[in-house]
């Protein structure tokens, strides 16, 4: 029988001594039924919210989770909590009730949106993407110092491994999915990611709305008992419930999130989506409940013939946006100072027409008799772009590609033929033409 919210507004006086309770009332959430919970009004005119795992035969994983929740709540100090543009409840005392954990944290107020009722466009959606954003972007300290779960791709990957065989071993699971399933996880690409600071099972319901100025607006976030380094992608699985949106929330988790591209992020996302099926298929089977494994079945068979001949990772090319944001992630590569190659990066807009002009200004000098000196003509960079590739860069004072000087010279390579007279010429012409523009460059 679930608790009378009067019994649970008495922990709260045992979890915060001199305070009064002046009200109580259930919790109005759409909650799984693991816990009893209330909100209670004190006589200082706050409210809590109090949860106690609710039944005996449940209380091991619950009494587990909400553990877990305090202790991840306790993580986040003033200074993490300023980081994000969000509220997180704040954990105000801890009692006993017959003999389960009872935790009272703060009452955050707001409404919540199931995934499949999420609209698409400016205001739920990019709010919800825009707090999930933020949350990834924490650094990775604030959970690992705390000692919470922290776990590698490698090790993600081994998990997923793991309840693909279980759900094998069930011999309910269709074939084809296992398959599917079997292809994703033994795709390399697929597990190169960048591990983030995750929810670890994060829904559209995980966070609290309020309007303002009518546009609604992230105000708070619930369910933090996963809080861990860990996949990204599995605060994002459930995109997969929300077709009409998912393409607005994730939009704006890329803007705010400012994490290097991971074209296969939204794979993996879908990956995770699919295998709650197998997780749900392998609860049943390991409680011995014939009514949870028939329902998994009935699940994954519709998803089997959903998904029949596809993979999960169809294309694992990056789109423009990402790449133009992975740009901004790519150091230059430092070269030695003063090598041909530093020029070249600082000499990059030429024109092969400029080019001849150099050469024809410096026709009949000897490279001995170039004016080092010489400043009056104006130095704009250099595009060595137009020109053939050499196999080797000819040192100053070196007639360069002498072995092209001859009207049927060989290219390097076995498997050329030989060059044409034409071509012969204006590959010795534009070799000319740049090492005098390269020395004009070096005489400055």
């Amino acid at each position: 029988m679930a608790r009378s919210p009067l019994t649970l507004a008495a922990s709260v006086t045992s979890a915060l001594p001199r305070v009064g309770v002046v009200g109580a009332g259930n919790l109005t959430e759409s909650a799984t039924g693991r816990y009893d919970a209330a909100v209670v009004q004190l006589d200082d005119g706050r409210r809590v919210v109090v949860r106690v795992p609710a039944a005996p035969d449940a209380a091991s994983d619950a009494a587990s989770d909400l553990a877990a929740e305090a202790r991840a709540l306790r993580a986040l100090t003033p200074g993490v909590r300023g980081l994000l543009p969000f509220r997180a409840p704040e954990v105000l005392g801890e009692t006993s009730l017959d003999g389960a954990r009872a935790v009272v944290v703060d009452y955050l107020p707001g409404y919540r949106v199931d995934a499949a009722h999420l609209p698409p466009g400016e205001g739920v959606a990019t709010s919800i993407g825009d707090a999930l954003g933020a949350l990834h972007s924490l650094p990775l300290s604030i959970v690992r110092t705390e000692g919470l779960p922290s776990r590698t791709p490698e090790q993600v990957r081994d998990d997923v491994r793991r309840t693909i065989d279980r759900a094998s071993e069930t011999h309910v699971a269709p074939i084809s999915l296992i398959a599917r399933w079997t292809r994703a996880v033994e795709n390399d690409e697929l597990w190169r990611f960048e591990s983030a600071v995750v929810l670890g099972g994060a829904a559209a319901a995980s966070f609290l709305l309020e309007d303002v100025d009518d546009i609604p607006q992230v105000t708070g976030a619930l369910d933090w008992s996963g809080l861990s380094v860990g996949d990204p992608a599995t605060d994002l699985q459930w995109l997969a419930a929300a077709p009409a949106a998912a393409d607005d929330v994730f939009a704006a988790y890329v803007r705010r999130s400012g994490r290097a591209p991971d074209a296969l992020l939204r794979d993996r996302a879908r990956l995770y989506a699919e295998l709650e099926f197998a997780k749900w298929l392998v609860h049943g089977h390991d409680a011995d409940r014939a009514d949870i494994v028939d329902d998994a079945a009935a699940l994954l068979l519709s998803l089997a013939e959903t998904t029949s001949g596809e993979d999960i990772v169809t294309d694992a090319e990056l789109g423009v946006d990402d790449a133009i944001a992975l740009l901004d992630r790519v150091p230059a590569a430092g070269t030695a100072a003063g090598t041909l190659a530093d020029m070249s990066m600082q000499t990059d807009t030429y024109g092969a027409d400029e080019l001849s002009l150099w050469d024809e200004e410096n026709e009949g000098r000897t490279d001995a008799a170039a004016d080092p000196s010489d400043q009056t003509q104006p130095v704009a960079p250099l595009d060595l772009g137009s020109f053939e590739p050499q196999p080797t860069v000819p040192p100053l004072g070196v007639a360069p590609m002498e072995t092209l000087d001859g009207p049927m010279a060989q290219r390097d390579d076995a498997d050329s033929g030989p060059l044409e007279w034409a071509d012969t010429q204006a590959q010795a012409e534009n070799s000319r033409a740049a090492d005098a523009a390269l020395r004009r460059w070096l005489a400055r």
